[in-house]
């Protein structure tokens, strides 16, 4: 079995004092809380809110906006920058000022800032999502209505007070709309149906009543006490939890819990905090250590090497940290945050918010979407599908007999009934036709007991006509003969046994079954009240079923999905049956569910292997989703989640990328890192397509960034060996570097091979190792050709003559390692199966104009370069047409070999 963690015992917590309130007797709970039927004093409830807190659950508070900057540089290349930022700054300068000589901040100054454009970037971006999801927030009912006393022999008086205001003791009155203010107790209710579709997923309200007042009452129900001892403690028919809402009915509770001793509030808790290493965190930190390990291992070769043949071991730690600068992919952060800034762009386009910018790159790795059911793959709205007789053919008089139940019955219409009078209302004129011809007599409201509801109608005639529809057993316990083919037949166990059969086909496919049955009572029998003793001798006349039905999109989101190698879980608080039909509904193929109580069972190893296997994870608790995500992480997957409720709240914090909707809870749109403002699930897709296209630009500056800088100091290892003076300078090494990097700015904006985004990504430091290794060297072979260009063609081979020198390799490596971009961005031929956007050509051009431009310019007089004679560019074109020839053939060796690119 798994370990208790903080947030379990929590959660334990809270629910085994719900489970322990439950069991008591009111006047125990009363004596427990030292209260009353009466109420609380004002001075009382004062001293409980200093004894408890405020009735407030925690809440995960935006950053201040400093704190946001400061976390946009929490980046490791950002690190590594600064530090050798420092570094420079004491050799550059602080040692240079304290000897007299001429001091050097233009390395300093290039690194800084490239590492205070890439994290306003961020900042910039992630604050304005982060105002955005915080207009996002839906207004939550704010009052309760409390019996309080002035002074403990006033009369006790009703006030509206605020939730905060609650505490353990308060008497509390309930109706329909109010939001359930904190954990209670009932001490009565009438008809009370309460839905809690935020806590369990669950669509269909459910009815709530004092379990022990009904036993000692000795209703017909026959309720044992043991029906307490639930697996799962929202199951617990006296205890009603804060977050939930009255959909009908009325009570009156004690308050037993408020704050973070709910259940409400021991979910909260356990999602606020830190969040767990996502995919991209792990993705950005293994390339990290890969880069500066070759950082540790490059660098100290490269300045002994210097030292040692040039015996100058000043500019050889120079040259070191240079090269220091040059092995790390100064603009990875920036280049990273343009291209998650521009994704978030374009999904805004698309009506989605985006909180978190690493998510995007998540949702492109995300190789299993886990997604609640109620509310995201379904409309989270009760339709009726089907009105039958007695053989499940379609009967419009069954469809006229239930508007007439539903449209009659007083107080709040639960969610069926306004589901049997919209159909009604849209497909037939029944409304116009049926006010005018029946008359209201008397109602037997809905109740527990009998689950059934019964309005007795009179159609201008003496008689009048009692409908009844309900739960299909108890309706069968109450009727004496059926309709069926225009005449009444006695109800005998043959026919019974067909009626619950057909039922429970329907069941079987998800649907919720009610039966209607009708009693006509002559007019010497007629009454002007009516009782349940009543509801005898009926006719049953045929069934309804009812379906929440799947979201339009949602069968075409999840082909879309299957596509691109996202495959789909559904993890829900609601029962198996009805997740079985919606899940074949949507194009899922359901297999063998597997529960909550199983699950629970089950130590991590063997449900680790479970739920590789299982498509449907049923009546699930919120930390049993939780954990599922979490196992899914440690078998090596990228896991999204998308859901709406208070109860998805966890498992939203825990996965790589938490997907909500503008019409969450607040504590799932806390949770999440992205929100759909759309009904549509097929942004599910747009999102993973733009993720992948975001995660492929990165790939495409990290592995050719990282194999040119690595090419390039390969290039001086050798050069080290047998030239008299530094092959280049410091300043050229970082110049260069920094012009290639502003000319793949421009990545962003360039497109992705379709192959590319088939299937999920993720950060791989292996390939990223490889493809260094492979590519890298392959630019040095150009780079030695050029050596010798200059050493024997235009006679660069004396330290008079190393300007010269500096200036055709300068040219070289950054034409080369600017031009090779348009090859390695893609495994397809260059410019004829793949070209780049616009605007990487054109940055391509310009810094290549600028490179050629810099050595003939003041500037280049000023770094210690100088004009090349015009022989040499004949030389250069052959160079690199060569050099993107034998890069062409290398990236067919290196495909054929590991069976990728990026």
């Amino acid at each position: 079995m798994t370990k208790t963690t903080s947030k379990n015992k929590a959660q334990n917590s809270a629910d085994i004092k719900a489970i322990n309130e439950a069991q008591s007797s009111l006047d125990s709970i009363l004596s427990k809380f030292q209260s009353s039927l009466s109420g609380l004093t004002q001075e009382s409830a004062k001293s409980r809110i200093e004894q408890y807190g405020k009735n407030e659950v925690a809440r995960e508070k935006v950053p201040s906006i400093l704190v946001q900057l400061l976390m946009a540089f929490n980046n490791p290349f950002i690190f590594v920058l600064l530090a050798l930022a420092s570094v420079s700054f004491v050799t550059d300068f602080w040692l240079p000022l304290q000897n007299g000589e001429e001091t050097d901040l233009t390395g300093i100054i290039i690194i800084l800032t490239m590492v205070s454009l890439s994290g306003l970037l961020r900042f910039w971006q992630e604050f304005r999502s982060n105002k955005a999801a915080e207009a996002l927030k839906s207004m939550i009912r704010t009052t309760a209505t409390v019996l309080r006393r002035a002074h403990k022999d006033m009369t006790p008086e009703r006030i509206e007070i605020p939730l905060s205001e609650i505490v353990p003791g308060d008497i509390v009155y309930l109706s329909a709309g109010d939001m359930i203010p904190a954990d209670i107790r009932l001490i009565e209710s009438r008809d009370l149906f309460v839905s809690q579709a935020v806590l369990t997923g669950e669509s269909i309200p459910v009815e709530k009543y004092d379990t022990l007042g009904a036993v000692t009452q000795k209703t017909t129900d026959n309720i044992e006490k043991s029906d307490l001892n639930k697996d799962n403690v929202l199951d617990v028919n006296n205890i009603c939890f804060m977050g939930t809402n009255v959909v009908s009915g009325t009570a009156t509770a004690i308050v037993v819990a408020t704050g973070a001793d709910t259940h409400f509030g021991s979910l909260a808790k356990s999602i606020v905090g830190s969040r767990a290493e996502t995919s991209f965190d792990r993705g950005v930190n293994s390339v990290s250590w890969l880069l500066i390990r070759f950082m540790l291992i490059m660098v100290p070769i490269v300045f002994f090497i210097n030292g040692f043949s040039k015996n100058d071991w000043g500019d050889a730690a120079l040259f070191a940290l240079a090269v220091a600068v040059g092995l790390t992919p100064e603009m990875l952060p920036m280049i990273v945050s343009a291209n998650l800034a521009k994704g978030a762009v374009g999904m805004a386009k698309r009506k989605v918010v985006v909180k978190r910018l690493n998510a995007i790159q998540n949702f492109g790795a995300m190789d299993i979407l886990c997604t609640d059911k109620t509310g995201t793959l379904t409309q989270d709205k009760i339709i009726l599908e089907h009105h039958l007789d007695i053989k499940g053919q379609v009967d419009s008089s069954v469809l006229e007999l239930a508007w007439l139940n539903s449209y009659y019955q007083s107080g709040m219409k639960n969610l069926m009934d306004k589901a049997i009078i919209r159909f009604t209302e849209e497909k037939t004129n029944m409304k116009k036709v049926g006010v005018g011809l029946y008359k209201k007599i008397d109602e037997l409201p809905f109740d527990f007991v009998r689950r059934r509801l019964s309005v007795v109608v009179q159609n201008g005639s003496d008689n009048h006509l009692m409908i009844c529809k309900g739960a299909v057993e108890e309706m069968l316990s109450i009727a004496s003969h059926v309709y069926e083919n225009g005449e009444y037949l006695p109800l005998d166990d043959k026919r019974k046994q067909a009626l619950i059969a057909l039922a429970h086909d329907y069941n079987k496919d998800g649907f919720r079954v009610l039966a209607v049955g009708i009693k006509d009572i002559p007019a010497s029998e007629t009454k002007e009240q009516y009782t349940v003793q009543d509801e005898t001798a009926l006719a049953i006349r045929g069934f309804l079923t009812f379906l929440d039905p799947p979201k339009e999109s949602a069968f075409e989101a999840i082909s879309a999905l299957n596509e691109h190698g996202v495959g789909v879980k559904v993890l829900t608080g609601d029962n198996e049956i009805i997740t079985i039909k919606v899940c074949r509904e949507v194009g899922l193929e359901p297999g063998i569910p597997l529960l909550g109580a199983e699950i629970e069972k089950m130590d991590d190893a063997e449900l680790k292997t479970q739920i590789e296997q299982r498509t449907i994870f049923a009546k699930l608790t919120p930390l049993q989703k939780s954990r599922i995500i979490r196992l899914l992480q440690d078998n090596g997957h990228t896991v999204g989640f998308l859901g709406d409720g208070i109860n998805d709240a966890p498992a939203l914090r825990d996965a790589d990328v938490g997907i909500s909707v503008d019409t969450a809870t607040d504590i799932a749109k806390e949770s999440a890192d992205i929100i759909l403002l759309e009904k549509s699930l097929m942004v599910l897709e747009e999102g993973v397509i733009c993720g992948r296209e975001t995660f492929g630009n990165i790939m495409k500056y990290l592995n050719m960034t990282a194999s040119s800088n690595f090419g390039n100091i390969f290039s001086v290892l050798v050069a080290s060996a047998f030239l008299p003076f530094l092959p280049m300078l410091a300043i050229h090494l970082l110049i260069q570097n920094l012009l290639y990097d502003i000319s793949q700015l421009s990545l962003p904006w360039d497109k992705m091979d379709d192959e590319f985004l088939q299937k999920p990504r993720k950060w791989d430091a292996l390939n990223i190792r490889r493809f260094m290794i492979w590519i890298g060297p392959t630019s040095s072979i150009f780079d030695i050709t050029t050596y010798a260009l200059m050493w024997f063609v235009f006679s660069a081979n004396s330290i008079e003559a190393q300007s010269l020198f500096h200036s055709g390799w300068f040219i070289e490596g950054l034409l080369s390692q600017t031009l090779v971009v348009h090859m390695l961005r893609t495994q397809k031929i260059p410019f004829v199966q793949s070209t780049a956007a616009f605007p990487v050509i054109v940055m391509t051009m310009l810094i290549m104009a600028v490179g050629i431009y810099i050595p003939f310019s003041s500037l280049g007089g000023l770094i210690g370069l100088q004009p090349l004679p015009w022989s040499y560019f004949p030389w250069l074109l052959a160079t690199l047409f060569s050099y993107c020839c034998v890069a062409q053939l290398m990236k067919r060796i290196y495909i054929k070999r590991f069976g990728q690119w990026f």
